[in-house]
């Protein structure tokens, strides 16, 4: 099973990702993660990527290509895997395809998750994460039992500088501009299959599953 999930930020793609993975034992490669690890390891690489990332701009391809890479190499991922959050544009599906076809590797499926902007940006203004052991919260939908304070190590939580309402209205203009096109792209070879995101998590997860069954990759 080897994925792409595609989605404007806060549509849910990385939620269904970690169910995916959990139930066929494949791995995520979170683009995001890489990079906020990055960022918190205070590599090179990572400082760079801290400048685009706060401004709610898109990393740099140089950056986000060679984390990828680095990670596909790794023999764990070689049973299958989930890239949520990338490719982000046309380049990178186009160098995605060459690390992939370089490892005899090919894409099954790439799912587009669709929400409207409205609800994106309510999802993302509201999330909260933990600084310390990376947990993420939502204040209306899946909020900590103490207020502001992390279930599992008790630290204090915060708001991403992109999740707050400048940032966020950043991401979804950079990601209409620079990230829909891939829509197209992956029309074009047929490898697309659109859902709809609105619904609640477990509603969501059992239309991908059935789009997953009907491609035989359940």
């Amino acid at each position: 099973m080897q994925l792409v999930f595609l989605g404007a930020p806060g549509v849910g793609k990385g939620t269904q990702a970690d169910k995916v993975a959990a139930q066929y034992g494949v791995l995520k490669i979170s683009t995001g993660d890489l990079l906020r690890e990055a960022v918190r390891n205070h590599t090179k690489l990572g400082l760079e990527a801290k400048e685009y990332m706060d401004q709610g701009k898109l990393v740099p391809d140089s950056v986000v290509i060679g984390l990828v890479r680095d990670k596909l190499a790794d023999p764990s991922y070689a049973k299958g895997f989930i890239l949520d959050g990338f490719p982000r544009t046309v380049p990178q599906a186009e160098e995605l395809g060459k690390v992939l076809n370089e490892r005899g590797v090919y894409l099954d499926r790439v799912i587009n998750f669709q929400v409207s902007r409205e609800d994106v940006a309510k999802r993302l203004s509201g999330r909260r994460s933990c600084p310390k052991c990376q947990a993420t919260y939502h204040v209306d939908c899946a909020p900590s039992k103490k207020d502001g304070l992390c279930d599992r190590c008790g630290e204090a939580l915060v708001q991403r500088s992109d999740d707050q309402r400048e940032a966020i209205e950043t991401r979804l203009r950079v990601y209409e501009e620079q990230t829909a096109p891939l829509i197209s792209f992956y029309e074009r070879k047929n490898m697309l299959s659109h859902l709809d995101g609105g619904g609640a998590v477990e509603s969501v997860y059992q239309s991908l599953t059935k789009v997953l069954t009907a491609y035989n990759m359940a």
